[in-house]
C-alpha cells in the first residue's frame, strides 16, 4: 500500500503542470481542500499543495512547448543518474536529465518504452510527499499502456518493479510493487489501452494518479461545478471501492477513489 515510509521504486511525489496555476489552485482547493504554498523565490514558480499542513503534491505553470497540462508521478530512486541510464538501456529516454533541486534532492523526468513520461526523485532533505494512502492524498497509480509485457520489462529494468496478476470480476489486473515488497508493497497497476473503454481510441498512454476521497459521487459533482470534466462516472468495483476518472479545467487527468485497490 502507499505510505510515506518510502522504499526504492515506490511513488514518492506527484505534481501538476498547468497552463493556469491560479486556476488550478482554485480547482484543487475547492475539490480536495488543498492550500497552495510557494516553494520560494528561487523555485521558478513551483509550489506545494498542502492538506492540514502536510504536502500532498506539487505544481507549477508550464508552457505549451513543455507539453499539455498533466499530472506526473515520481518514483523513489537511490541514484537518479543510474536510474536514468537504466531507463535508456531499457529502451526509454530522458527528456529532463537528473538535476539538483536546491538541497532537497535530485529530480529527473524519464519516458518509458512507449513514450510515457514519469519522474524520479532521489531524496536528500525532502523525502517526498508528507501524506499518502489516505483521503486527500495519493492512494494509487495506474499506467495505461499499449503493451503490458513490454512495460513490465521496462519498469523492472529501470526501477526493479515486480508484477503480479490479480483476478477480479471481469478480468485480470496487473498490479505492481517495488522489489521484494510483495502484496504489502502494491501501489498501482498497468492497464492495456485497447481493453479500456475510457482510454481505447485515444492512442495516448499515460500515468494516472488516484486521490483518496470519502465520497466519490460528491467529489465528482463538485469537480463538474468547478469546471472539471468527468471522463468515467463514479463506478463501484467489487472488492475495490468506488472510483471515477476526472480531468481538471485545463486538461490534466486524475482519478479519485474511495476504497483500497489491494482488496481486489
Amino acid at each position: 500500500m502507499l505510505t510515506t515510509r518510502f522504499v526504492d521504486g515506490a511513488p514518492n511525489w506527484i505534481d501538476v503542470g498547468t497552463s493556469d496555476m491560479e486556476g488550478a489552485q482554485s480547482f484543487y482547493g475547492g475539490l480536495f481542500g488543498w492550500e497552495f504554498r510557494s516553494a520560494g523565490p528561487d523555485a521558478g514558480g513551483y509550489g506545494f499543495f498542502e492538506l492540514a499542513g502536510r504536502i500532498v503534491a506539487g505544481g507549477m505553470r508550464t508552457t505549451p512547448e513543455q507539453g499539455p497540462p498533466a499530472w506526473t508521478v515520481y518514483f523513489r530512486s537511490p541514484d537518479a543518474g543510474a536510474t536514468a541510464e537504466a531507463a535508456r538501456q531499457a529502451g526509454g529516454s530522458v527528456p529532463m536529465p537528473p538535476m539538483d533541486v536546491m538541497d532537497q534532492g535530485r529530480a529527473a523526468i524519464l519516458a518509458d518504452q512507449a513514450g510515457v513520461p514519469f519522474g524520479i526523485w532521489e531524496p536528500a532533505r525532502r523525502k517526498g510527499i508528507e501524506a499518502a494512502g489516505e483521503v486527500g492524498a495519493l492512494c494509487w497509480a495506474e499506467l495505461y499502456t499499449p503493451d503490458i509485457a513490454r512495460a513490465a520489462a521496462f519498469y523492472h529494468a529501470a526501477l526493479g518493479w515486480e508484477t503480479s496478476a490479480v483476478t477480479f470480476p471481469g478480468g485480470v489486473y496487473t498490479s505492481v510493487n517495488p522489489a521484494g515488497t510483495g502484496e504489502d508493497g502494491m501501489f498501482g497497476g498497468m492497464v492495456p489501452l485497447a481493453d479500456d473503454p475510457v482510454e481505447a481510441g485515444t492512442g495516448q498512454p499515460y500515468w494516472l494518479p488516484y486521490i483518496g476521497v470519502d465520497d466519490t459521487d460528491a467529489v465528482v459533482d463538485r469537480a463538474v461545478e468547478l469546471g472539471g470534466t468527468v471522463r468515467m462516472p463514479a463506478t463501484s468495483l467489487a472488492g475495490v471501492g468506488r472510483l471515477a476518472r476526472l480531468e481538471d479545467p485545463y486538461g490534466a487527468r486524475f482519478a479519485v477513489l474511495k476504497g483500497d485497490p489491494r482488496q481486489t
